[in-house]
């Protein structure tokens, strides 16, 4: 399955060492994930990631583990309920002693974690902020719904820290992977709010999440106008300008290249029309 993975299409796939290993089989998996990343015959086009475990003597495990194979295809760590930066700079700190340094992705599921999301983004090692809604759910108690209204603050706070610190976001999974409904929903929500990616708890959910994220080719057409009127509007000595009735300023220009960023991602990207 962990050879397999890679199939589904997603952007990056990650192995769990926490919460999908049962405690009496840690060291299984931790062998398992190192045979595969130091196998060089495993060479994926997506990124690859490993969770590891949130208690430290864990992650010490985990780390050394790592640390065994000669050579590892891994381009990333996540570690799970972070709830500061020195959770992060602890981890940085640990594979980099162990010659494995690689950026972190910051799960941030729980009260603390959310509270601290500016201190977390703002870690050296931090490369993105992943929020994780199930557990913050169970650590406040909250009842999840299908609105998500329980945990919308909390789902803003994270992409908002993650912008003002210059770090990627990555929204909460769905859990129910037979709902396509509820996952298109969500994930239409996710880029609404700012959202660089969605976490997928199977493979079904990667297509209509790559969809969702995946920008309307109206939209790639309007943004390739404002950017085209843009180099004209800068040769005549212009700061604002008009694209189809609408008056083009700095935040809309961001926004166009940001939406054509998402669509370089996508396989029918087109770059359309030179222009010198």
């Amino acid at each position: 399955m962990l050879r397999k993975a890679p199939d589904a299409g997603a952007d990056a796939i990650a192995f769990d060492l926490e919460d999908a290993v049962s405690p009496g089989r840690k060291d299984e998996a931790r062998a398992a994930v190192r045979e595969v990343l130091a196998d060089p015959a495993f060479d994926p086009d997506c990124e690859v990631c490993v969770r590891v475990n949130a208690a430290p003597a864990e992650i010490e495990r985990d780390l050394d583990a790592l640390a065994a194979a000669d050579s590892l295809r891994l381009d990333s760590v996540m570690l799970p309920k972070t709830t500061g930066g020195t959770d992060v700079r602890d981890l940085a700190a640990g594979l980099a002693q162990r010659s494995l340094a690689r950026p972190v992705l910051a799960l941030l599921e729980s009260a603390a974690g959310v509270l601290a999301a500016p201190e977390i983004a703002g870690a050296d090692a931090t490369d993105a902020l992943v929020f994780g809604a199930e557990d913050l759910a169970a650590d406040l108690g909250a009842t999840r719904t299908r609105e998500g209204t329980e945990v919308s603050y909390a789902r803003q706070r994270v992409v908002l820290a993650a912008a003002a610190r210059g770090v990627e976001a990555i929204d909460t999974l769905v859990t129910d992977f037979d709902d396509e409904e509820l996952l298109c929903e969500d994930a239409a929500t996710s880029v609404q709010l700012g959202y660089d990616g969605k976490l997928a708890i199977h493979p079904a959910q990667v297509g209509p999440i790559n969809e969702a994220f995946s920008p309307d080719p109206a939209d790639v057409e309007w943004a390739r106008r404002v950017l085209e009127a843009e180099r004209e509007a800068d040769a005549a000595g212009r700061g604002v300008f008009e694209v189809d009735g609408e008056m083009i300023d700095a935040p809309l220009i961001a926004q166009a290249e940001r939406i054509l960023e998402r669509a370089k991602v996508s396989d029918e990207f087109d770059e359309g029309p030179k222009t010198s």
